[in-house]
């Protein structure tokens, strides 16, 4: 057969170039290293980590966000305590790892972003393009709960919290300031509803721009930009501060959660077994569904930072340290989350369910309520907001960082400007705000939930993560990824990651997505307001923006290649000359992976 086909080898593969439909050979980098004569195009040198902590950190920093600290505490006391820790532990080693380490190990080998990391298989780029539109909408929706954190932030300063007092122009006769509401409402609550969030009666009422709101967020995307603009180099720099200082303001405030009463019975709730949980399914898909939001899977960011590793780097050590910090900084948060609703329940003489919330519930009405009955209020309120803020910066900044580099990635050599970079990220930031617009209105909060239920669901990140497993394990080949993983860290990785990238993880992802789709509900507000029918028509139509790419994209390839295989093989026959390539269409390029015996390799 290597006497009838041109072929070459690139690490453990070896391919069949067709291009314009005429059967073609050329000598080609896979791996997305630079050539000479690339460099004498005008091709830039890609950027490298100054050093590897800035990538630990840089991950960190993306996959520790606020769901960490406002979602895994409830459902860990929603699914049995302690016991929840079984499915979620179980769930890391079979899908969270093995994903994590396959996007940050396919990055580092290719050397390219979210889009380009999939030249191993072009005909299945539509992943890469899946999961810009993903990133995308979550760096569109995901920067409000920022701007909100920003704007209670800056009101931590009053020596009196305003969401403490019912005499304020917002609140109505029917705010009550005790604890026992009877027939009335918390100032808190008319404090998130009436004056941040000034909220209409439904997503068809947009209603005025709330002004206020919309400079917290102008600020904040400013920030963002000014983390990314420069590239690594600054990004590997700022996440110092943004992913450790979150952890110094957990740990004040779980010394000062602990010494209040109440809090033993908090955390009691928070780790208490219930065995009996263990035979429901849905505790089973809590886990699988929070393992994918927490690791931050399916994004592409991850492939994007690992594209800015050394070459020899040890990402499959990097990938085990990296699990623990994520999922020990969940569990940890909930000993503060809890300590501080064990307290609040103690006050207000109720049961810890009536005040455990997660989500915006938990952030902007929970625990600030729990933090306006501490003795100097403003002080922890202060303190909280700043924690979740950076908590949520080092998430969206590396969330654009990941964006900006799959799509500079598509525009190399002759479109490369000296200012391409800070172009580029202030394009992003900008198209972002616009969008943002939308959420800071009366109408905003509708918009909101519609982008955080649709566009970067559950169902959308385990469609993409399933599609990740099986292009790698089955098109690619996972014995031949192995192999190249095995060339970059000097050793192979236990053959489990390869078991369950080919069966394993695919299961469980195609089951938890089977799942939601066969349970899904339509939206609803607080669960009272139910969206209109055009409402969901939106959301699914962000979802399927995103899960549409793979198999559109697919069969738009073979449809656009097919002629060009059968005049090929026609005209030119099997023994035909073939043609060298010296500027490759990506485009119109096919790769047809081929079998090689160890000897060849």
């Amino acid at each position: 057969m290597s006497n009838q086909w041109k072929i070459f080898s690139s690490a453990s593969c070896k391919f069949v170039i067709f291009q314009n439909g005429t059967m073609a050979s050329s000598v080609v980098t896979v791996t997305g290293t630079i050539s000479a004569a690339e460099k004498k195009q005008g091709f830039p040198e890609r950027e490298t980590w100054t050093r590897q902590m800035d990538f630990i950190m840089s991950c960190v920093g993306f996959a520790v966000g606020l769901g960490n600290v406002w979602r895994f505490p409830y459902l860990c006391y929603k699914n049995g305590g302690g016991v929840f820790l079984i499915p979620y532990v179980l769930f890391i080693f079979l899908g969270g790892i093995p994903i994590f380490f396959l996007e940050i190990a396919l990055g580092q080998f290719m050397k390219a972003g979210s889009i380009n990391v999939w030249n191993i298989a072009p005909l299945f780029k539509g992943l890469g393009y899946a999961s810009m539109v993903i990133v995308f909408f979550c760096n569109t929706y995901y920067i409000m709960v920022l701007a909100w954190g920003f704007y209670y932030f800056i009101k931590s300063f009053n020596s009196t919290l305003p969401w403490s007092t019912c005499d304020n122009p917002w609140n109505t006769e029917n705010c009550i300031e005790t604890f026992q509401l009877a027939n009335g409402r918390s100032p808190i609550i008319e404090f998130w509803e009436n004056k941040v969030l000034n909220i209409s009666d439904g997503l068809d009422e947009p209603g005025v721009i709330n002004w206020e709101l919309m400079l917290c967020l102008m600020a904040v995307w400013v920030m963002v930009y000014f983390c990314v603009w420069k590239g690594v180099k600054s990004t590997g720099k700022i996440v110092y501060v943004t992913a450790t200082f979150p952890y110094v303001v957990l740990i004040i405030l779980l010394v000062r959660g602990v010494t209040l009463p109440g809090a033993y019975d908090g955390i009691m709730y928070y780790v208490k077994p219930d065995w009996s949980k263990l035979g429901e399914a849905q505790v089973w898909i809590d886990a699988g569904t929070q393992i994918f939001f927490s690791y931050a899977i399916g994004l592409g960011a991850l492939t994007a930072l690992g594209s800015y590793n050394r070459f020899n780097n040890d990402c499959y050590k990097d990938a085990f340290v990296l699990a623990f910090i994520n999922s020990g900084t969940s569990f940890f948060s909930g000993f503060v989350v809890f300590s501080i609703l064990g307290f609040m329940a103690s006050e207000q003489g109720v049961d810890i369910s009536k005040v455990a919330e997660s989500g915006p519930g938990l952030a902007f009405i929970a625990y600030p309520k729990a933090v306006s009955m501490m003795p100097v209020a403003p002080v922890w309120a202060a303190l909280f907001f700043i924690m979740l803020l950076l908590l949520g910066l080092d998430s969206q900044f590396v969330g654009v960082e990941g964006f900006v580099t799959g799509i500079l990635d598509l525009f190399p050599g002759k479109y490369y400007m000296r200012y391409q970079r800070e172009i580029a990220v202030a394009i992003c930031c900008l198209l972002c705000f616009i969008i943002d617009l939308s959420m800071v209105t009366q109408g905003g909060m509708y918009v909101f939930q519609l982008f955080d239920y649709y566009s970067a669901s559950g169902m959308t990140l385990l469609w993409q993560a399933f599609w990740e497993c099986v292009v790698v394990a089955w098109v690619y080949g996972a014995d031949r990824f192995m192999d190249d993983i095995a060339r970059m860290i000097g050793y192979r990785p236990f053959p489990w990651i390869k078991w369950c990238w080919s069966f394993i993880t695919p299961c469980v992802c195609m089951g938890i997505f089977l799942f939601h789709l066969l349970n899904y509900k339509p939206l609803t507000y607080n669960n009272v307001y139910v969206y209109p029918w055009w409402g969901e028509v939106i959301g699914w139509c962000l979802a399927l923006s995103s899960m549409l790419c793979i198999p559109v994209s697919l069969v738009y390839k073979l449809a656009g290649s097919y002629q060009g295989w059968i005049k090929s093989l026609q005209e030119s026959g099997l023994e035909g000359p073939s043609l060298p390539i010296t500027d490759l269409d990506e485009a119109s390029v096919y790769f047809l992976f081929l079998p090689m015996s160890g000897a060849e390799r």
